[in-house]
């Protein structure tokens, strides 16, 4: 079993910043064989939104809103993925939560979701 906790959520003003972190704990084994890891969102009363994504050798990708703001990235050594997130606006208010695919059985882990609330 793979666990996902997320951290770094916050209350901030628009035009911050800030850093989400997501760790992986468990099976090492499983851990491993992740490939893709992704940032998800939710705001309250709409769908969960991907958010960006890498890939197990680096790939990035975003969606449109929040490139050139927001950055993906993993530090495989440490299990973890980070989601720096600049010039905030109000319309990144949402719940962010990590999500890691198994590159072979394609199976999906989540995090718990960390509040992100940026004020105007």
């Amino acid at each position: 079993q793979v666990q996902l906790v997320e951290s770094g959520g916050g209350l901030v003003q628009a035009g911050g910043s800030l850093r989400l972190s997501c760790v992986a704990s468990g099976n090492i084994f499983t851990i491993n064989a992740m490939g893709w890891y992704r940032w998800y969102r939710q705001a309250p009363g709409k769908q969960r939104e991907l958010v960006a994504v890498i890939s197990s050798s680096g790939i990035t990708n975003y969606t449109d809103s929040v490139k050139g703001r927001f950055t993906i990235s993993r530090d495989n050594a440490k299990n973890t993925m980070y989601l720096q997130m600049n010039s905030l606006n109000a319309g990144d208010t949402a719940v962010y939560y990590c999500n890691a695919q198994h590159r072979f059985t394609h199976l999906d882990y989540w995090g718990q979701g960390t509040q992100v609330t940026v004020s105007s």
